[in-house]
């Protein structure tokens, strides 16, 4: 049965970033994944949680909001974070944490806010993908202004969907097709291959271990692309 897009079930939607998309924060990306668009920004505080006060180390922290007509139809804005949007900032804030020494940012606050504007399915891994460009953007100034070491940036990370889809796995999934997947995961990877996070439930049926290995391994394809795109966007900053 053919994908809604006509995509092949090893295909990624067109993914588009645009760094710099807004002024003011030190880091900013509007990433792009077929109808999903998430606008990343990152702001540089020169504090930390209290917790953290005199070890000289940094944090980072994540922000998930949805607009209230970023889907077919309005839900309300929220005052305070759902259940599904603490879960998905937390899991914003884990993947990136992977991604910088904080030991080498000084006692400073990376917060990251992720809003996404339009949703047709994979926000939270499009968020992630789109905040790490972000993260870089807002460390270089970090750097250049000596605020942080040259080395506080460890890895890229990125994250994608896949799923089972009418009994076959497929990458990058979109709205219509993640509401009726029979199993769904979210892959977070660095880019030496190793795992961040994995969320994997059979949504409508079990899988076998054959299958989520499929699965991780198209994950794996689609991470790889996406890693390239984000040092694509980042090299062309330099030029």
């Amino acid at each position: 049965m053919p994908r809604p897009d006509n995509r092949k079930s090893t295909e990624m939607r067109p993914v588009k970033m645009t760094p710099g998309y807004i002024e003011y924060p030190e880091g900013s990306v509007l990433i792009e994944m077929g109808k999903t668009r998430v606008l990343c920004a990152v702001s540089v505080e020169n504090q930390v949680p209290k917790w953290l006060v005199g070890q000289n180390q940094g944090w980072l922290t994540a922000e998930y909001a949805m607009l209230p007509r970023a889907t077919h139809t309005r839900s309300q804005r929220e005052t305070t974070p759902s259940a599904r949007s603490q879960e998905i900032r937390r899991l914003i804030g884990r993947s990136l944490r992977a991604a910088v020494d904080l030991r080498l940012i000084g006692e400073r606050t990376l917060n990251v806010d992720c809003d996404v504007l339009q949703a047709d399915g994979g926000t939270r891994t499009a968020a992630i993908t789109g905040a790490y460009v972000a993260v870089c953007i807002a460390l270089d100034k970090m750097i250049q202004k000596k605020d942080a070491s040259p080395r506080a940036l460890k890895t890229a990370v990125a994250a994608v969907s896949v799923g089972i889809v009418n009994g076959e796995p497929v990458l990058d999934l979109n709205y219509a097709e993640d509401s009726r997947a029979q199993v769904d995961f979210n892959v977070v990877m660095t880019a030496e291959g190793n795992f961040v996070e994995v969320q994997g439930t059979g949504e409508g049926a079990t899988f076998s271990r054959k299958q989520m290995e499929q699965l991780l391994g198209l994950a794996q394809k689609g991470i790889q692309q996406l890693l390239e795109i984000q040092q694509q966007t980042l090299d062309a900053l330099k030029k």
